[in-house]
């Protein structure tokens, strides 16, 4: 029987003294909460697909893909069907549970959407579940992807409502939120969470997990990213993180968002395999697979089977092989990836 109250109204001074708890109590009292709702040995995996790179007119300051961004990147359409079908085969045969496909657009146009329900409905019959990242939506584009079989929908609130403007001046929160509920009504789950490091103050991480946590419901899935410095990006040069108050935000996240898959997400190519250890002992029980997630480098997957091996940690898909059988699999798909020219980074 669970004895977290699953809660919509936390204040600052709370979300501050969860922070501020000493180190051991804080992940002490986070993994007593995750095995609440959990296997505290089970990862869920994810793989992230860039459907449209590129060009992207919003001016988030942390991202290559904005077209104000002078990174060098190339502007890419909209992939076919075909080429995306191949590469959610891919992943399934890699353990991956759910595919992820995002376009670089402020909103999808009408004349993309039934291309984008296609996708949806092939990878949907392929028995993965299905999330999809396109910007913000309109209700009833929200209620077409949920009819063709959207699972999630990923639309993250990057900051709190007090630095927002600092990063982003094109959509509002308000915009964002809106997103959210349209999706919420539409009846798919929502996958939302914010990026660390990116010059922020304390308090705006407490702001960004309240805003998230004060919900009317609480994102099914939490993505907390470090930000990933992109030479070109007005980011590119701001403070590094302080590790242990990347770990603090996941611990706290899923204290306060107890039944939510708390992603640990962009940034993992730079964290040790102990910083990633300690994540899933605060909480995290999700991650991206693959080479590259959207427009930056992520680990690969064989060298996330090996932490995996290392810290007792199953997916849904490694608990159907043996071990010999799975790591071939892996080793399989990495020389695949070589050759396939089809993942891209994620700054997001």
């Amino acid at each position: 029987m669970s004895t977290t109250p699953i809660r919509h109204d936390w204040t600052l001074k709370e979300v501050e003294a969860l922070f501020n708890q000493p180190f051991n109590d804080l992940m002490f009292q986070a993994q007593m909460v995750h095995r609440e709702h959990f296997n505290p040995n089970e990862v869920q995996v994810s793989t992230l697909l860039s459907i449209k790179t590129g060009a992207c007119p919003e001016d988030c300051k942390y991202c290559p893909q904005s077209a104000r961004n002078k990174t060098g990147l190339e502007k890419e359409q909209l992939l076919e069907v075909e080429k995306v079908i191949k590469a959610a085969k891919h992943a399934k045969s890699v353990g991956s549970t759910r595919f992820c496909m995002g376009a670089a657009w402020s909103n999808p146009r009408d004349r993309d959407m039934p291309i984008v329900l296609d996708m949806v409905r092939q990878v949907r019959d392929m028995g993965m579940e299905t999330c999809m990242t396109l910007g913000m939506l309109t209700a009833e584009q929200a209620q077409q992807l949920s009819d063709a079989g959207l699972d999630y929908y990923n639309h993250n609130l990057d900051t709190s409502p007090e630095f927002y403007d600092q990063i982003i001046t094109t959509r509002t929160y308000q915009d964002r939120l809106d997103t959210l509920s349209y999706v919420r009504n539409a009846g798919m789950k929502v996958c939302s969470g914010g990026i660390l490091g990116m010059g922020e103050k304390e308090h705006d991480r407490y702001g960004l997990l309240m805003a998230l946590a004060n919900l009317e419901q609480h994102p099914d899935s939490v993505p907390i990213n470090m930000l990933v410095k992109v030479k070109g990006t007005p980011l590119e040069n701001v403070d590094d993180l302080e590790h242990f108050e990347f770990i603090r935000t996941i611990a706290v996240a899923r204290i306060m968002m107890p039944k939510s898959h708390v992603r640990l997400s962009a940034g993992r190519e730079k964290m040790n395999e102990q910083m990633q250890a300690m994540c899933f002992m605060a909480g995290a029980n999700s991650i991206f697979y693959g080479c590259k997630l959207l427009t930056t480098s992520n680990p690969e997957e064989s060298t996330d089977v090996n932490l995996f091996k290392k810290l007792g940690i199953n997916t849904e898909r490694t608990r159907q092989y043996s071990d010999e059988a799975y790591e071939a699999s892996i080793m399989d798909a990495v020389q695949m990836s070589e050759k396939d020219n089809l993942f891209y980074d994620a700054a997001n």
